[in-house]
């Protein structure tokens, strides 16, 4: 979901906006609305399937119409209140077209249509020889959507054909045996001619000569994202109903950048006609702010391996005082190849407001001949000849598979890959399944086995590479402790980072004032970039002359070290090297509870955002007093101590004070 600066910037271009989003003009436009006999006016007109001229006359003999049981409130009642089916053999619907590239888009909402239930649907679909889904299951679909895109319910495959002088598309659904296939509705509409088709602006990736995307060419649309902007509807379009998506989702970690509008009318080119992408892409980007030299923009999407993808990056230059090349360069990574060493806006564009795009072509492997999902990566760093400003910035982003032999199917997603899987970005991370619990292997004794081992850990690590530790095995409280199936975090539960001195100072810039968070009677808190700045974490440098200081130091490795909960902040490793006493923690972007209650600079938190707070970090003290056998008793808590992260899910910190405690004492005020 995207955030409310999003929305509120994409409402204010959009009525701020003087340039008609209509923009092309398509000579094809056929939006069939399967399984209805009527015509239904939305954005857009919609005919019924049931006597039309693009199905055979002996429709109702072959197929029937049904309804789903239940249509989900966020569901549009057009196309998806009614349904095609086809059981018994394959279906043909015959378009009469132009000549020319057309979008062909399949709506489909996978429900129980007349006591068919959705996981019993496989089919295969074609259209003018390409293969565009096989054994294909909606459900399964929907299931993998769902968990990208909040909750889809219902979604849309968009496919570019080039039609050719037979001026005929034709659709073919053709059911598994023993199944049933499906749809809701297909729309038709035609596409400039070389808006994506015989393009010379291609650079490809990691490779010398790849495939020139001609009209033999098919291409599925696999992501439209409006970037550091909100949600474009079809009918926002330039003309050709292309939806854009929000790139929340789609943002690694939470170094996110920052937002950057345009207010101006954009100044389209014949190099980049108005139809290009609508205006309000290019009026907003994620740029990367003032700690740019600190970490990487990258996103992250999902795809399927064995294919070549267009990546088509959107740019305008919304800086006014950016006027002659060098002021700006940045580097371009696409799956850990260079696309770009310097790429430099000004010589494509040569002025602010004038937006342009280039593509880059690569070939995602399959080294296990799958042909499962793996993780598309684009990262763009500044460049450091750059005059101006140390920057690097993105407007959108189009993401299509090219078409194989006349292919572009895959395989349905596993139900395995559609559970929750942990990532690391802003808005995607889930919780981990986690190994069963292991036998509580220990007795109150073994408190002192726990002292005892922390202190040989922390005084035997002395090493200035960076390395892990494996944690030792806490036998008090066994590995109990460790493996809550709700929890999730960015390492291994049985493992502890250890840092260098240097490591923690090449993070903080040498500790930098300009990179402190926090302070208070332990120390101070700084912002820091570790993984080559790809990952943004928090750094407590506690007091090294105060013996609370060690105490508190070797008790937080102690329990957090083990502990792994949504609700508990994640410790990720600690430093004690040249006497110092270090802890590194997940980055926690909103900050503490205190700041939101106390501090006038922060909007006030609404009573639902509140009551939400207050749940989550009931439920981390429950967690620590019932999880395991022995108890553990914070001590400390206060609005301090409750940090708020990217979602504003509360996490309990700072287990200095914490002590080990029977369940019985759990129960007892007194600690």
């Amino acid at each position: 979901m995207f955030s409310f600066t999003s929305l509120f910037f994409s409402l204010l271009l959009l009525f701020t906006s003087t340039t008609t989003a209509q923009s092309y003009n398509a000579t094809d436009r056929i939006f069939l609305d399967c399984g209805s006999s009527s015509t239904t006016i939305t954005d857009r007109r919609w005919g019924g399937d049931e006597n039309s001229k693009f199905v055979p006359s002996n429709i109702a003999t072959i197929t029937f119409s049904s309804q789903p049981n239940y249509l989900d409130p966020s569901v549009p009642l057009t196309p998806y209140s009614s349904a095609r089916i086809f059981n018994t053999s394959s279906f043909t619907y015959t378009f009469p077209v132009s000549e020319g590239p057309k979008f062909v888009r399949l709506y489909f909402y996978p429900a129980t249509y007349s006591g068919l239930t959705p996981n019993q649907s496989f089919f295969s679909v074609s259209s003018n020889g390409y293969s565009l889904l096989t054994n294909f299951s909606a459900f399964l679909a929907a299931s993998f959507l769902a968990n990208t895109r909040s909750g889809v319910k219902h979604f849309v495959k968009e496919y570019i054909i080039h039609v050719k002088e037979t001026k005929i598309l034709n659709v073919t659904f053709t059911p598994s045996p023993k199944s049933y296939a499906f749809i809701n509705g297909i729309e038709i509409v035609s596409t400039p001619e070389n808006l994506y088709f015989n393009s010379i602006n291609v650079k490809y990736v990691g490779m010398i000569n790849g495939p020139v995307i001609t009209n033999d060419t098919s291409l599925e649309n696999i992501y439209r994202l409006n970037v550091a902007g909100g949600q474009i509807s079809s009918i926002e379009d330039t003309g050709m109903y292309r939806s854009w998506d929000p790139d929340d989702n789609y943002i690694y970690s939470a170094a996110t950048g920052v937002t950057d509008v345009y207010q101006k009318p954009i100044t389209y080119t014949t190099k980049t006609p108005n139809y290009t992408a609508p205006e309000l892409v290019y009026q907003t980007q994620r740029s990367m702010g003032s700690q740019s030299d600190k970490y990487n923009l990258t996103w992250i999407l999902p795809v399927d391996s064995g294919f070549y993808y267009n990546l088509r990056l959107h740019f305008c230059n919304i800086m006014p005082e950016c006027t002659k090349g060098g002021q700006i360069v940045f580097k371009i990574f696409i799956n850990n190849q260079t696309a770009d060493q310097e790429f430099d806006l000004f010589y494509l564009q040569r002025g602010s407001g004038y937006p342009v795009y280039k593509d880059y072509v690569v070939f995602v492997n399959d080294p296990d001949h799958s042909r499962g999902k793996q993780d598309l990566w684009i990262e763009m760093h500044p460049h450091p000849s750059s005059t101006l400003y140390l920057d690097a910035y993105l407007n959108g982003l189009e993401a299509f598979k090219l078409s194989m032999g006349r292919s572009l199917t895959s395989p349905n997603p596993e139900l395995s890959s559609t559970t929750p899987q942990t990532r690391h970005t802003k808005s995607m991370t889930r919780n981990k399944k986690r190994p069963p619990y292991a036998m509580i292997i220990g007795g109150i004794g073994g408190a002192l086995v726990l002292f005892s081992i922390l202190v040989l850990i922390v005084f035997k690590q002395r090493r200035r590479a960076k390395h892990y530790c494996v944690a030792t095995n806490m036998s008090s409280y066994g590995h109990e402790y460790i493996e809550s199936k709700s929890s999730h975090s960015k390492l291994p539960s049985d493992r502890c980072r250890c840092f260098s001195l240097t490591e923690v100072k090449a993070a903080t810039n040498e500790f930098n004032d300009n990179f402190v968070i926090g302070r208070g009677g332990f120390g101070m808190v700084y912002r820091g970039y570790i993984d080559n700045d790809k990952t943004v974490v928090a750094i407590k440098r506690l007091n090294s002359s105060s013996k609370q200081g060690f105490h508190e130091f070797i008790t937080e490795i102690g329990f957090l070290s083990k502990l792994r909960h949504v609700q508990l902040v994640s410790l990720i490793g600690y430093c004690d090297d040249q006497g110092e006493m270090i802890l590194v923690y997940d980055y926690m972007p909103n900050g503490t509870l205190q700041e939101h209650l106390y501090k006038n600079n922060n909007p006030p938190l609404s009573w639902k955002r509140r009551l939400h707070i207050c749940i989550g970090a009931a439920k981390g003290l429950h967690y620590l007093h019932t999880g395991a056998s022995r108890a553990i008793i914070h001590r400390d808590v206060k609005s301090t101590n409750i940090l708020l992260d990217e979602n504003w899910v509360a996490k309990l910190s700072d287990f200095g004070l914490s002590k080990l405690g029977s369940k019985d004492q759990a129960k007892n005020h007194v600690s």
